[in-house]
């Protein structure tokens, strides 16, 4: 991305000296104010009759010297578009595919609304997701979309340092997974007893609850206990931001539940801790379609065609947040595969 970055960034330079009088010749708007004065002068004299034809060869030659400034600047802006559109170009080399219209089957059809309607649940737009059921009479039933409600109930309370109803759901699951997050919700609020909520007694409090709730957690994170409890000598905060615990008092260690949690509550029930729409636009936009397409377009040129519907003789990309197997590949049936394919 640096080639369009680097263009990009000499277009925003162009544009902005084309508002000022930094360029080599003047900008855009110092023309066009110089033309409007020269405009107005003649037309004063032509008002009281001083005017003469000498004034009118003069603004002639004044209008074409200010088209000519203008053209100028108009030039090295369009001349900057060209090069970014020549680095995207040379940037994205693979053109999007181009298909028969898609999903007209009632299969097809049905599983894009069902995708649809999931991504309005899972990122919390309830009103949209209604009407557009309702709509589209996609069939979703009652206890998932209770489930996507608590989920984004339980989320709003992080972002506003709420962790009880999160410390309520699911621990068995969260204690088979070996997952940190009922600690780091624990510790969250330990840490805002200590650095934001105003309390005189907020120590103390910090202490009371540490001695309540680490202990059980005390084999899997003994160092970070550890740390948590030899902060205390660093307080208050104006000396904690400045200490070896420093970390401890970024904000970022709260913000950062809010996708942990979504993600544990999403494995519990068996989904992707992706939104549906983001795991197609990642996919499909980063690729996919196009190697898909282009194996087809091999494959019919040989007169081939697939082994099986649901599966894809290539390899796809894919980025790491949406690796959710091994991506081990037996290197016989990988390269027997290419084989096939290069043949």
């Amino acid at each position: 991305m640096d080639g369009p970055l680097k263009e990009l960034g000499r277009l925003q330079k162009l544009v902005s000296d084309s508002s000022s009088s930094k360029g080599k010749s003047p900008s855009v708007n110092d023309s066009l104010d110089s033309l409007l004065q020269s405009l107005r002068e003649v037309k004063d004299r032509l008002q009281v009759g001083t005017a003469t034809d000498e004034t009118l060869t003069i603004l002639s030659k004044t209008v074409e010297t200010r088209k000519r400034e203008v053209d100028e600047r108009q030039k090295e802006v369009y001349n900057a578009l060209n090069k970014i559109g020549k680095a995207l170009d040379k940037r994205f080399q693979a053109t999007l595919p181009t298909y028969a219209p898609l999903f007209s089957s009632p299969e097809a059809n049905a599983a894009l609304e069902r995708t649809i309607a999931l991504h309005f649940l899972r990122t919390g737009q309830f009103n949209t997701a209604e009407t557009f059921i309702e709509e589209s009479s996609v069939d979703i039933d009652q206890v998932t979309r209770r489930q996507f409600k608590e989920l984004h109930e339980i989320v709003t309370a992080l972002r506003e340092h709420d962790i009880d109803p999160a410390l309520q759901t699911n621990r068995s699951f969260l204690h088979a997974r070996a997952s940190p997050l009922e600690f780091l919700l624990h510790r969250s609020r330990y840490l805002r007893y200590l650095t934001i909520i105003r309390d005189p007694r907020g120590e103390n409090t910090a202490i009371e609850y540490a001695r309540a709730f680490f202990p059980p957690f005390y084999d899997q994170h003994e160092p970070e206990i550890r740390r948590l409890m030899g902060c205390l000598l660093y307080l208050p905060v104006s000396r904690l931001a400045s200490s070896p615990y420093a970390d401890l008092a970024s904000s970022s260690l709260h913000l950062d539940l809010e996708p942990m949690f979504a993600k544990e509550y999403c494995a519990s029930l068996g989904m992707s801790r992706q939104v549906p729409l983001r795991v197609v636009g990642d996919i499909g936009g980063g690729g996919a379609l196009a190697r898909i397409e282009k194996g087809r377009k091999v494959m019919r040129e040989r007169k081939s065609g697939w082994s099986h519907s649901e599966e894809l003789p290539i390899e796809i990309p894919l980025p790491p947040e949406n690796r959710y197997h091994s991506i081990f590949a037996c290197p016989v049936s990988r390269n027997s595969r290419q084989t096939r394919t290069h043949q």
